[in-house]
């Protein structure tokens, strides 16, 4: 895990590359790799790579970044991990591939060579933003992991291109595009997160998550995507039992030459995590548990089943328990190490922040559980919606029209939109998930920026990516939520929020592999949910687990983000943080 840096002057006008340039752009991703600093620049001066390392796989300094492919003028940097590396390292052995370390990185510069652009991001498992520059191509070749859990954000002014692991660092870089992007402030104040592949900055863009770019002297290459999610939803393949499937990718997500720890909720998916983890490794786990101190005693205190189920699993466990006081004291730390505003990640922020205090370097994170099994209201709420509301599509606009002014004074301004969306799944995902409805874009953004925005977010026509692929309801709304609260905020937020602490947060139920194995089951009549997930450990997890109300892992927002006096907090939901978020970004 890490951050990556570089420069391709590609056109052969371009100036070359300055290194105090690459080293600003590499060195404001710092806490990303606190434990070195890596640089290399091409004999003509046209290349730069930067990293930064967190020491995970191969802790030894000839493991370091940028790697050259030994023998060859190929270089790479890599953020990321790979799982299945000591099986691809076998096989290359086997072909004749001689290593001169133990390390991942390593293994996808073979992969490369022998293999191929196509070939190696279809081989690798796990989470992964990588640039490689191929001298003898005269290019360099781009790829983001399937579920895009790692970054990697471009500027291309048309004769260079920059790239790094966070949009602020390449804000570092010599004059970047910084003119506002309309679809990433409006997307913002419609989903509480800018969703991919938009920024706030016309100039930088997010490589979208399962897809590779090559670009040359002639510029970016078509965009080829190597996952099609939908697809791998649609469980053509042979799968496997579901306790197998969970075993195996934990297995494989516990891969690590440092102590690797699990954050433990007293939800489902983190102790199936946990309860696994504890009865298939060696030695003894480590879970951290979060607490807040406005929530003792409450429904939303989660330490007391969580050390309960820790004890019982034998974990050396802590908790770590933080006030309104703490969090004063990092705020303007949080607002410094957000990318890109969210509207969510502060409690990723502080349990990545318990797990350091706690000495880990790894740790397991249970997201990823609801959207594959279904945990959220909206798996029944959405395709009840689309039944009840499709006979009366035709007079969406119409009621829109006539209720957007004042309904929003009474109850939720969504309800103006109720006939208007409905009707479809993409529409349904819009009213369930949006943070302010398109029609109230203009009253935040003004005319121009919130209508230039709409129309390149195209919602919510653009989240339908091949839904009428899929047969049942759920499998539509996984797709949905996958593709987009998960990925565009959940996945993001993980990332910038462990980052800022040098914890790198692992995903075991976002994995292409776990998915194939589990996608038959899903598409039968009776697909797991979670109860089925909790029945895995062994044993399974107990009745008061199970059985709890989901309630989802909150921050007092009301109470710590906005202040009790705030005019802001009078508004629904986050709606007045998103404001105060976005003003720390403009």
């Amino acid at each position: 895990m890490c951050g990556i840096a570089g420069i391709f002057a590609y056109a052969p006008d371009a100036p070359k590359v300055r290194r105090g340039e690459l080293v600003a752009i590499r060195d404001a991703m710092a806490v990303r790799g606190p434990d070195g600093t890596g640089e290399w620049f091409s004999d003509d001066g046209r290349v730069g790579f930067g990293h930064r390392r967190l020491s995970i796989i191969d802790l030894r300094s000839i493991a370091d970044q940028p790697m050259r492919l030994a023998g060859t003028g190929i270089h790479i940097v890599f953020n990321g991990e790979i799982y299945n590396y000591r099986a691809l390292r076998a096989e290359l052995i086997a072909e004749g591939a001689q290593f001169t370390t133990e390390s991942d990185t390593e293994v996808i510069l073979h992969l490369y060579a022998r293999r191929g652009p196509e070939k190696t991001v279809a081989a690798l498992r796990g989470m992964f933003a990588f640039a490689i520059f191929d001298p003898d191509k005269g290019g360099m070749f781009f790829a983001r992991d399937p579920f895009g859990i790692k970054p990697l954000y471009l500027a291309d002014d048309g004769r260079t291109i920059r790239f790094a692991s966070q949009v602020k660092a390449l804000l570092a870089a010599d004059a970047p595009d910084t003119t506002p992007n309309p679809a990433g402030h409006a997307g913002f104040f419609v989903w509480g997160h800018v969703p991919d592949p938009h920024t706030l900055y016309r100039g930088i863009v997010a490589l979208p998550a399962g897809t590779s770019i090559w670009v040359d002297a002639r510029g970016q290459g078509q965009r080829k995507k190597f996952f099609d999610l939908v697809e791998a939803l649609r469980g053509n393949g042979e799968g496997s039992d579901l306790r197998s499937a969970v075993v195996d990718t934990l297995a494989h997500h516990m891969i690590a030459d440092v102590k690797v720890g699990v954050f433990l909720s007293a939800g489902i998916d983190s102790t199936v995590l946990a309860g696994v983890a504890a009865e298939t490794i060696a030695g003894r786990l480590d879970t951290v548990t979060l607490g807040f101190d406005s929530y003792r005693g409450t429904e939303n205190d989660e330490t007391v089943l969580a050390e309960a189920f820790a004890k019982a699993r034998g974990t050396n466990h802590r908790t770590i328990w933080i006030g309104r006081d703490a969090f004063a004291a990092e705020r303007d730390n949080l607002f410094a190490a957000m990318d890109q505003p969210s509207v969510d990640g502060i409690n990723t922020y502080f349990v990545a922040r318990a797990a350091k205090q706690a000495g880990l370097k790894v740790a397991l994170s249970g997201l990823g559980g609801d959207e594959v099994f279904a945990g959220y209201p909206g798996f029944a709420q959405i395709p009840s919606l689309v039944a009840r509301t499709a006979p009366f599509a035709m007079f969406g606009g119409a009621f829109r029209a006539l209720t957007q002014g004042w309904i929003g004074k009474v109850t939720s301004p969504k309800y103006a939109g109720l006939l208007e969306y409905g009707a479809s799944y993409e529409g349904a995902y819009l009213l369930r998930r949006a943070l302010f409805m398109p029609w109230e874009i203009e009253g935040i953004l003004g005319s121009k920026l919130a209508r230039e925005g709409l129309d390149a977010l195209d919602l919510p026509r653009s989240l339908d990516k091949g839904l009428d692929r899929l047969h049942a309801g759920r499998l539509k709304v996984s797709a949905l939520e996958i593709a987009n609260y998960m990925r565009d905020r959940l996945l993001r937020d993980s990332d910038w929020a462990g980052m800022a602490q040098s914890i790198e947060i692992r995903v075991p139920f976002v994995d292409p592999v776990f998915l194939a194995k589990i996608a038959p089951a899903l598409n039968r009549a009776d697909a797991p949910g979670k109860r089925d997930l909790g029945a895995t450990p062994r044993p399974p997890l107990p009745p008061e687990i199970l059985d709890r109300p989901k309630t989802g892992f909150v921050v007092p927002v009301r109470e710590w983000l906005m202040g009790d006096n705030s005019p802001e907090a009078a508004q629904r939901g986050l709606r007045g943080w998103a404001h105060q978020v976005h003003r720390a970004f403009v």
